[in-house]
């Protein structure tokens, strides 16, 4: 095995819904040729085209990957880039039938001609290949072909088995059994051995900045989802439902503010249900917002981002821990839980079912929370095993090849799976625990491996045939 060197910020990464593998993913691989374009003259092209291959094909619609590839090759970028501007860019480019490359060289570009679905191709590396063709002005032709093998991580042909990016870290974790080590040896928590790798890159100050950057987006995308109504796109006619949820249950108290509606959310006490409906609001509001290419943070996924966040506001509403090193710490552990599905299975779904989304997520909150309440490094690693363990064989069939039926709801189902598993590991013995997190891991490869093709994000098995909808309504 090679070793990776994964940064908290490659496993949360901010973006544009709908998916990370379909959507973010190929936002970059279109930025990574505008730089190869720019290293051949730019100026000088004369036509681009683009082919996506195999799950990218077969739910590329529903995911927007057209959309996305577009405005990467406009030199946009998904962290940055205006969300309500995706669907005016779009019609004005269709429309006018020209696309400027970077902002810099208008050509003519049609994208129902020049995006070309190949829906029966796949390319052996990865089903989420897509390839841009490109041809210059003096008769030069060029083509690259990349891959987007989950959470929005891309690769470029003939790449693949190589590591550029590798940086010797003072504690390389490529399986849990490494991680609980690095803690045993130093005395440090799982967020602790995280800081420390962090140091490689940048200043502790710099990590800090950067982490409650991405809480604040997530943050952000919360308290949006959960005070937006209406219909989320794409024919399937969804309703989002956080919004009339958050109503109900805020019962006409008034804020003004995040804060105060947090302040509100502790005012109703702390019941099963009334806590359990909440956490489900904090997910639903995070994925009707990525269905409704909204900004979300990868958590490790697109299709998976509300997991981590409702978690989170499940802590600081619940159990008092809203302050900025707690959340800090929260989602440093969960990033290393990601890193370690990622090194030693998969993060995307095309690759794994939708455990490899949901069932990591569930995982990574499960450990973030059990150490933000005391839990020891064996409880945390524990809890990250329970949560997968009852993910494993989940497929992936979003009808329609939207990520809204299933997936919105079972963000809400990988949210109370961590909960549960981070409460069974605070009141458990992990020295007598049976299967351990790196067990799980390899499991989930292999079940990932047996799985067949259709229930890996294809939208052609499953629940995503039992609706008498096709891709070109969405």
């Amino acid at each position: 095995m090679s070793q990776e060197s994964i940064s908290v910020f490659d496993i949360f990464k901010i973006g544009i819904g709908p998916s990370s593998s379909h959507t973010l993913g190929p936002w970059r691989a279109a930025q990574r040729f505008i730089n190869t374009l720019k290293s051949k003259g730019i100026d000088k092209v004369h036509s681009v085209r683009v082919l996506l291959y195999g799950s990218l094909a077969k739910t590329g619609k529903g995911h927007g990957t057209d959309v996305a590839v577009v405005l990467g090759l406009c030199g946009e970028d998904p962290v940055t880039f205006d969300v309500n501007q995706v669907s005016p860019r779009m019609e004005f480019i269709t429309e006018n039938r020209k696309l400027n490359l970077d902002g810099k060289n208008e050509i003519s570009f049609d994208p129902s001609e020049d995006i070309v679905f190949l829906y029966d191709e796949s390319l052996p590396f990865h089903p989420n290949a897509l390839t841009f063709l490109c041809s210059f002005t003096d008769g030069n032709e060029i083509a690259e072909t990349w891959y987007s093998i989950g959470g929005g991580f891309v690769v470029r042909e003939g790449e693949e088995g190589g590591n550029e990016d590798f940086v010797h870290l003072p504690y390389p974790i490529e399986k849990a059994e490494y991680l609980l080590a690095a803690c045993g040896q130093t005395g440090l928590d799982i967020s602790g051995i995280v800081m420390e790798n962090e140091k490689v890159w940048r200043s502790i100050e710099e990590t800090n900045k950067g982490v409650l950057d991405i809480w604040y987006a997530m943050r952000d995308c919360v308290y949006r989802g959960a005070h937006i109504g209406g219909i989320l796109p794409g024919g399937l006619q969804v309703s989002r439902r956080a919004a009339n949820l958050n109503t109900k249950l805020t019962a006409g108290q008034k804020y003004n503010s995040f804060d105060q509606w947090i302040s509100v959310i502790r005012s109703g006490g702390q019941s099963f249900k009334y806590t359990l409906d909440w956490v489900s609001c904090f997910a639903l509001a995070v994925n009707e917002e990525n269905a409704a290419f909204g900004r979300v943070v990868t958590a490790p996924t697109n299709g998976a981002a509300g997991v981590v966040p409702a978690v989170l506001m499940y802590f600081l509403a619940f159990c008092q821990g809203y302050e900025d090193e707690k959340i800090i710490k929260f989602l440093l552990t969960a990033s290393e839980i990601g890193s370690i599905f990622k090194k030693g299975a998969t993060l995307s779904a095309a690759m794994g079912g939708c455990q490899a989304e949901i069932g990591v997520s569930s995982s990574m909150a499960a450990a973030a929370l059990t150490e933000a309440l005391g839990g020891s490094v064996q409880q945390c690693l524990m809890a990250a095993e329970i949560a997968m363990e009852h993910h494993l064989g989940l497929t992936c069939d979003p009808v329609g090849g939207l990520v809204q039926v299933p997936c919105i709801e079972r963000n809400t189902m990988g949210a109370i799976k961590a909960i549960t598993a981070a409460q069974l590991a605070l009141q458990s013995n992990p020295e007598k625990a049976r299967i351990s997190l790196d067990s799980v891991v390899n499991t989930m490869w292999e079940t990932a491996l047996d799985m067949n093709h259709k229930y890996k994000e294809t939208a052609e098995a499953g629940l995503a045939v039992q609706l008498p909808i096709s891709l070109s309504e969405c």
